[in-house]
Formats: C-alpha cells, sequence, structure tokens
C-alpha cells in the first residue's frame, strides 16, 4: 500500500466518503464510518506505525496510534480528499457489520448495550481533548511540591510569585466546567461556544457574590468543608454552591442543553435561528442549570464523593485492592472515566482525592509489565517490538498514559493480562497495609487512611510529589512495577508458538539464516520442524521415491503467502508455501511422511517425507487462540501418515464467529535445500491436488 501513514489510514478505513466524522484521543483515531463493513481490519492492524484496530458498535471504528495521534490526525484532516470531512456531516445508510461484534477482548464488553455504549463516548469525549492541560498541570503541581520537599522554594501562599504560580496551573481546574461544557456539547452537536457560555453564568462575579449578598442564608457542612447558601430570586429559592472544577453540572447542563437546541432548531424558522436559538437556550437552560441542574449535579457529586470516602475509610483493604485489579478492564473498554470524574469531584468536595493512589498501583504494574517485554525483545532482538515498547514505556513512565501499551502490546498477548494482574493485586496489598499503618493528613487536619492527593494527577514519574505520604505511594507503585517485570522475563508473555515465530522473523533477518518452527503442544523430540540451512540439496535415501510435488490440504481457492495478511508467513521466515481459503471442513495430509509436529489445539502439523522434504499445515491465523475448539484432531505425534489421510476436521463457522481467518497456510520449510519451490496460486482445487512443485 503506497502513499503516506495517512492516506493509508484513510483508504483502508474505506476512502473518505465512507467517514462521517473523525476525532482523536491522546493515543487513538476515532472514526464514525457510514458503512463498517468497508474497513479493511486485517490491512490496519499489520500496517507500520499502528498498534491496533478495534471494531465498536454501529458504524464506529479506531484506529490505535500512540502518542503520535495528534500527527496522523493533522496530516489525514489536510490531505485535499478529506476536505469538509471531520465535523460534519457525510450521507449514506450502513448497515452494521459482522466485525462490529468481532472486536477483540478489550472491547468485547462494548457495544452490546447502544445506548450504553454511547452513554460512555459521551463522557469520554467530554473529558478527551482537556486530557493535554490536565497533563500539563498535574505536572506543573508535581514539580512545585518536589521543589517545596527539597525546600528549595518556601510554602508560601502569600509571596506574588507563589500566587502567580498556583495561578497557572489553579486556572486549568477552576473553568474545567467551562470546558467540559464545551466538549460535552459538542459531542451532541450543539454549538459548543453556547454550552460553554451557559454554564459560565454560574462562574461569574455577579453570581458567586450573590453567596455575600445580605439576603442570602448560608449552611456550613462540617462533613464536606463547605458552605451551601440559598438566595431569593424574583421570589424564587436558588440554592448556590461553588461550581469551579465542578464536572457532573456540565455533563447534566449539556444533555439538557441538547434537547432545548434541537427542539428550538426545528420550530425556529432556519433564516432567524442564528439569533433566536441562542437567545431561548441562554434564557431557558440558564435559569434551568441555576435553579435546578447546578444543585441537582452538585448533589450526586457530593453523595458519591462522601460514598466512596465512607468505603475507603471503612474498608480500606477492600478499596485499595479492588481498584488496581479492575483498572485494566476499565481501560481498554473506556469504562474509567467516570472513575475520573469522581476524582476530580473528590478534589471539588473533599479538598483531596484517594482514588489516584490506587490506580497508580495498577499503572506502574502496567509499565512493569511493558519494560519486561522491552527487556525480551532486546534479548531476541525483535527490533519491532522493541520499538513499540520502548515507546510505551515513555509514555507510561513520563506520561502516565497506559493506552499505548494496552493497544500496542498487552491486548495482543493475553498471557501478559495473567502477569500484570498479579502486580496489581501485590502492589494494591501493599498500599492497603502501609496506607493504614501510616494514614495521610489533609490540609483540613483530617486523617485518611490511604494515601491522597489534593491534584488530579496522571500517575507518572513525575508526579509522585504530589502524593501525601509520598514514600508509602512509591514503595507500592515499586512493588507492582518489579512484579509485573520479574513474571514477564521470567515466564515470557507469548505462547509457544508467538515466541517461535518472533524467532523465526529474527532468524530470517540474519544473513543465510533459516528458522526453525515451534508447535504448541507438540511433544519436546518433535516439537521442532528444523529447515535445513545448507545451500546444498537434500540427499534423499535411495529406496525412497523423491517428492516432487505436495497436495492442498483442503478443498478451496489458492493464494499467494503475500496475500494471507500474516507477516511471518509472507516474509518466507518459514519457507515458501500458498494459503488456502477452505470451502471444506476436512484438511488432509498434503504428502506421505512422518508426522513430526502435532499442535495440541490441532490448528498445525508438521510433516516430514522419507526423502527429506519438511511441510508445515497451519490451519487459519492465529487460531491457536481457540484452544483447540471446534478442532477434532484425527492423527497423533510420530505417526506416519499417507497423503490423503485426515489430519483435522475444522468447524470454520465456529473459526469465523471468533473473528480470526480460516485461511489454511502450507508451506515448505526447508525450500532452500531444493533448487525451487514453485507454487501454484489463483486457482480452485480439491483436496489432494498439487500446488507446489518442487525441483530438486
Amino acid at each position: 500500500m503506497a502513499g503516506s501513514l495517512a492516506s493509508q489510514i484513510i483508504t483502508a478505513i474505506g476512502g473518505p466518503e465512507n467517514v462521517r466524522s473523525l476525532t482523536h484521543c491522546a493515543t487513538r483515531l476515532r472514526f464514525e464510518l457510514v458503512d463498517a463493513s468497508k474497513v479493511d481490519q486485517n490491512g490496519l492492524e499489520h500496517m507500520q506505525g499502528v498498534l491496533g484496530a478495534v471494531p465498536q458498535s454501529g458504524d464506529r471504528f479506531q484506529v490505535v496510534i500512540g502518542g503520535g495521534v495528534a500527527t496522523v490526525y493533522e496530516n489525514i484532516m489536510h490531505l485535499p480528499e478529506m476536505a469538509g470531512v471531520g465535523g460534519a456531516s457525510a450521507s449514506g445508510d450502513g448497515q452494521k457489520s459482522n466485525a462490529d461484534v468481532k472486536a477483540e477482548a478489550r472491547s468485547k464488553a462494548r457495544g452490546k448495550v447502544a445506548w450504553l455504549d454511547s452513554f460512555f463516548e459521551y463522557l469520554a469525549d467530554s473529558f478527551r481533548p482537556i486530557l493535554g492541560v490536565l497533563l500539563g498541570a498535574s505536572i506543573i503541581i508535581a514539580l512545585v511540591n518536589l521543589l517545596i520537599s527539597l525546600n528549595v522554594i518556601p510554602n508560601d501562599e502569600v509571596s506574588a510569585g507563589w500566587v502567580f504560580v498556583k495561578a497557572i496551573w489553579k486556572g486549568v481546574f477552576y473553568f474545567l466546567p467551562i470546558m467540559v461544557a464545551y466538549n460535552a456539547s459538542k459531542k451532541l452537536k450543539v454549538d459548543p461556544w453556547l454550552g460553554g457560555a451557559i454554564m459560565a453564568i454560574l462562574m461569574t462575579p455577579q453570581f458567586t457574590g450573590l453567596m455575600d449578598a445580605k439576603t442570602t442564608t448560608c449552611v456550613e457542612n462540617a462533613a464536606l468543608g463547605t458552605k451551601s447558601c440559598t438566595a431569593s430570586i424574583f421570589g424564587l429559592p436558588m440554592a448556590l454552591s461553588d461550581y469551579s472544577g465542578n464536572v457532573f453540572v456540565p455533563l447534566l447542563m449539556a444533555a439538557v442543553l441538547a434537547l432545548v437546541y434541537h427542539g428550538l432548531k426545528r420550530i425556529i424558522p432556519e433564516s432567524v435561528q442564528l439569533v433566536f436559538v441562542p437567545f431561548f437556550c441562554l434564557i431557558i437552560v440558564g435559569a434551568l442549570t441555576a435553579f435546578i441542574i447546578g444543585p441537582i449535579g452538585v448533589w450526586v457529586g457530593n453523595g458519591l464523593g462522601v460514598g466512596l470516602a465512607w468505603m475507603n475509610t471503612h474498608a480500606p483493604f477492600i478499596f485499595a485492592i479492588i481498584i488496581p485489579m479492575l483498572y485494566p478492564f476499565l481501560v481498554p473498554l473506556g469504562l474509567h472515566w467516570p472513575l475520573n470524574a469522581l476524582m476530580l469531584m473528590n478534589i471539588q468536595t473533599l479538598g483531596y482525592d484517594f482514588i489516584q493512589g490506587p490506580m497508580g498501583v495498577w499503572n506502574f504494574a502496567c509499565f512493569g509489565a511493558t519494560a519486561g517485554v522491552l527487556f525480551l525483545a532486546v534479548r531476541d532482538k525483535d527490533k519491532d517490538m522493541r520499538q513499540t515498547a520502548l515507546g510505551a514505556l515513555a509514555a507510561g513512565l513520563l506520561g502516565g498514559v497506559s493506552e499505548p501499551s494496552l493497544y500496542g502490546i498487552h491486548l495482543r498477548y493475553k498471557l501478559i493480562y495473567k502477569r500484570m494482574l498479579v502486580g496489581c493485586g501485590l502492589g494494591g496489598v501493599v498500599i492497603a497495609i502501609l496506607g493504614w499503618l501510616f494514614p495521610s493528613v489533609t490540609a483540613a487536619g483530617q486523617t485518611v487512611h490511604g494515601v491522597t492527593t489534593t491534584a488530579f494527577a496522571f500517575t507518572s514519574l513525575l508526579t509522585i510529589p504530589v502524593f501525601n505520604q509520598m514514600w508509602v505511594y512509591a514503595v507500592s507503585i515499586a512493588v507492582s512495577f518489579l512484579t509485573s517485570f520479574l513474571l514477564i522475563i521470567t515466564f515470557d508473555y507469548r505462547t509457544p508458538e508467538q515466541k517461535a515465530e518472533v524467532l523465526a522473523r529474527t532468524s530470517a533477518n540474519q544473513k543465510g539464516a533459516v528458522p526453525s518452527v515451534e508447535v504448541k503442544g507438540a511433544a519436546p523430540a518433535a516439537a521442532t520442524a528444523t529447515a535445513t540451512a545448507a545451500a546444498t540439496k537434500t540427499e534423499a535415501p535411495a529406496a525412497a521415491a523423491a517428492t516432487d510435488e505436495v497436495n492442498a490440504p483442503v478443498a478451496g481457492h489458492v493464494i499467494s503467502l503475500d496475500e494471507t495478511g500474516d507477516p511471518v508467513f509472507a516474509s518466507r521466515a518459514l519457507g515458501e508455501g500458498v494459503g488456502i481459503q477452505p470451502a471444506d471442513s476436512t484438511v488432509v495430509a498434503p504428502v506421505s511422511g512422518v508426522l513430526q509436529t502435532v499442535a495440541e489445539t490441532g490448528h498445525a502439523f508438521g510433516i516430514k517425507t522419507d526423502d527429506g522434504v519438511e511441510v508445515l499445515v497451519h490451519v487459519g491465523i492465529d487460531t491457536v487462540k481457540m484452544n483447540g475448539e471446534g478442532f477434532d484432531v484425527k492423527v497423533k505425534a510420530n505417526e506416519h501418515v499417507n497423503a490423503g489421510d485426515t489430519l483435522v476436521v475444522v468447524d470454520f463457522d465456529k473459526v469465523k464467529e471468533a473473528g480470526y481467518s480460516t485461511t489454511t497456510l502450507m508451506t515448505v520449510l526447508n525450500t532452500v535445500a531444493f533448487a525451487s519451490v514453485t507454487p501454484k496460486t489463483g486457482v480452485d482445487v480439491k483436496a489432494g491436488e498439487s500446488v507446489i512443485d518442487i525441483q530438486r
């Protein structure tokens, strides 16, 4: 596929005419498509510069890029063919494709209930665009706290310099409701400036000054350390609150605004909508927000904050352990956004947050697993994985962003989760015990069991200083990081087959090297079908008939290895061969010989003929992950078979339902031992018909 990465992505996504809108977050491009069935998901997943491709409900589709997503997004939006596409709508009626419900494990819990999926997308898109400024502000807070702890600068909130530094980061969180209102309105296809303006009403000096009016009555809330006031507005009572930093109110307000806004557009003539739609929205939604929505949002936020604080106080061990154990599953599904909102609400209502400490345990368990993968990639000379892991680790340790690790590595190798969850659990136990033995003391003098912070911080190395009882937090994240790291390098993160593919690919890159293939579940003596590295021809036993052709193991259409979509086979690291798109369920022996390998999952077979031809039959792509489900194996390792004998009967419908390719690959492993190995492609064959010619 020629052209820039931007143009390749648009081509694979179905072309610009298939794009309704395009946005991006910290790591992902988020498409809303006309027809998701037009997406070349396999092409995207194997595209250089793309970490993953994730179908979602309806016609939504995500392309995972990593830290450079903003640049890729800009490049896409500057493509000539993308003119007018982005936030604009496109016409067309797309049908939901099967791929939409066959997403990887990271999205299996999404898309089953459309309205719930939309709700979480609404939450996510309300926060994503401001992640950058939140991250920037959190790093400023961390650096200031570090300088204070080192006595480089005084903890003096009186000096003008300190007030200025505080204003730099305080402005982000003070005006956060306006930013959230802007994004939430935009998500609901409402003029975002209108949403921001309505939220700004509650933050003007005139509105906040009502708390000090003579006719206003106020009551102190000792538990939260806040003040609730009631003013009389045209004879109607209005509850007054400090809305700075609040995120629930703008989310509720934007939802109500969308109903009013779109309703007004239906009844007001288009010629005067520019004036009267904002006019009525400001009056109607502004009044509703001040009198009803605002107080409800504050009440909800306060209630959730107090409830979680109660749990943290009365069940700190459960809380400290359950948070890091849940996050590995919440983040890939986008279900962590409500917790992020609660963190902000805790800071606004309680003056501190206690969720981010345990959350940091999960983050560093994630980064520890990535560090382990990087260690093994360096050891195995796996250049591609080394680059992926190095970028993901840098994004995590310095930015606190876990998505590059999750989408680029962890969700592709499911064994990582088994190792990483041990790190999450052990780190959670440590932070629970130490947090109980050495409680934090808040600015208000409250004693809180657990690690707390007064800032919304992305849990990275740079933000460690923002946590109270910093040493407790540091020890906890170190335990989680090292546990995951050591488990990965000790037990690996790949199945034997995945490891063999990596070694085959790296071996093939070395001059004159021909790789061996290891198949999961084979007996140790027969686990490797050794490729002959010598450039000379194989000497056949005198009594053995020369094998000059390899037959089709299954009926179907024959394609080249380049068309199969598997980079290892396409590289010829496992020899020359063919791919067959099966039309039958029975897979037979393509040659006569001894079964040197029979995978316990039934997806791979290695046969060596009496005259030394080594043939690998691999049923489907990534079908090892099915763990033998749908594969009825008829043979055993070390058994002699004749060409045409049944090896396995496969339920290919079940393979398709699991989301894997049914293409059956067959290669001559010791290709270099022969004068030529010539595949016959582009034809339809029956099982037993010749598909590869061998010249000695």
